[in-house]
């Protein structure tokens, strides 16, 4: 994803330009945030069968969208590019990792553990640039790191669970991110790679799976029309985030992404009724904390 332009304009202009980019990178939160309401509605199909189904028509989708804005040529010189094809096949991989480990964490009604994936990513996101790239950490950062660690190893010793899929979650994101900030395409046409070097595949799979009707020749309208959707769903939270993260600094974009995650957290609890016990809240108590500290960092440093 492209970075913000952080030299926005001055006076009147800036202020609408940069009010405009928090409405724009904060529905995408929003609607990242509210997922799970839509795939708990699919949860009578298999979790392979929607990944598959998400990726096809996010392709189709995006297919529109890139007609639409004449880009391409853009999509042809990443295609025609080995080292940035190979990068966006890994890319495209973790993505749709990300995505499996997703609707299988709302599949099997462990949204609350999904939220604390999202949570703990902006902190994963410091250790990679700590292991990968040698970046040194400030005294807030890693204040901020032993937090999230710490809550991490007490939903191990308290709960006697490793958090397998926030840790899945969090790491795949981390890497995904990581890896497309190496890659000179803008993340509309880099996710359109992604998903058509993954078409054959998800296809491949669905014919194998459910026959050439791709699991349409039994279902109901309300099941194909919430597939179908799976496509938009995907792209345009994607669209709003990088219309809004150009207006913006990289400082509020950070505090906006625990949008998300909060909302899943609070429909986990209050809406799903997922268990909430003691040691939850103490591992969210830690996670926040930590989660704090960073955006205080974050947020006096820009």
């Amino acid at each position: 994803m492209s970075g913000p332009d952080n030299r926005p304009a001055a006076g009147g202009e800036a202020r609408q330009t940069v009010s405009g980019g928090v409405l724009l990178a904060g529905g995408a939160f929003a609607l990242w945030g509210v997922l799970p309401l839509f795939y708990k509605a699919l949860g009578h199909v298999p979790v392979l069968d929607v990944l598959a189904h998400r990726g096809i028509w996010a392709l189709v989708f995006l297919a529109f969208i890139v007609t639409l804005t004449r880009r391409w040529a853009i999509v042809a010189g990443a295609l025609t590019s080995p080292r940035v094809l190979g990068l966006l096949v890994v890319t495209g991989v973790l993505i749709g990792g990300n995505w499996g480990g997703f609707i299988y964490a709302v599949d099997a009604g462990r949204v609350l553990e999904a939220s604390l994936g999202y949570f703990i990513n902006p902190m994963m996101n410091v250790a990679l640039g700590v292991v990968l790239l040698g970046e040194k950490l400030n005294g807030p950062q890693k204040a901020a790191i032993a937090c999230a660690a710490l809550g991490v190893l007490n939903q191990v010793i308290l709960i006697g669970t490793v958090p397998w899929i926030a840790l899945f979650l969090a790491t795949s994101f981390a890497a995904y991110g990581y890896l497309r900030k190496t890659v000179s395409v803008e993340s509309l046409d880099g996710l359109f790679v992604e998903m058509l070097v993954l078409a054959p595949l998800m296809i491949g799979y669905l014919v194998w799976a459910e026959g050439p009707a791709l699991g349409f020749a039994g279902a109901d309208a309300w099941t194909i029309m919430l597939l179908l959707l799976t496509g938009p769903f995907t792209a345009i939270p994607l669209l709003l985030f990088a219309a809004g993260a150009r207006r913006i600094h990289l400082a509020t974009l950070g505090i906006l992404q625990f949008i998300a995650p909060s909302i899943m957290f609070l429909m986990a609890v209050f809406l799903f009724g997922e268990p909430f016990m003691l040691a939850n809240a103490l591992t969210f108590g830690l996670i926040w904390t930590g989660l704090a500290v960073f955006a205080w960092d974050a947020w006096r440093s820009r």
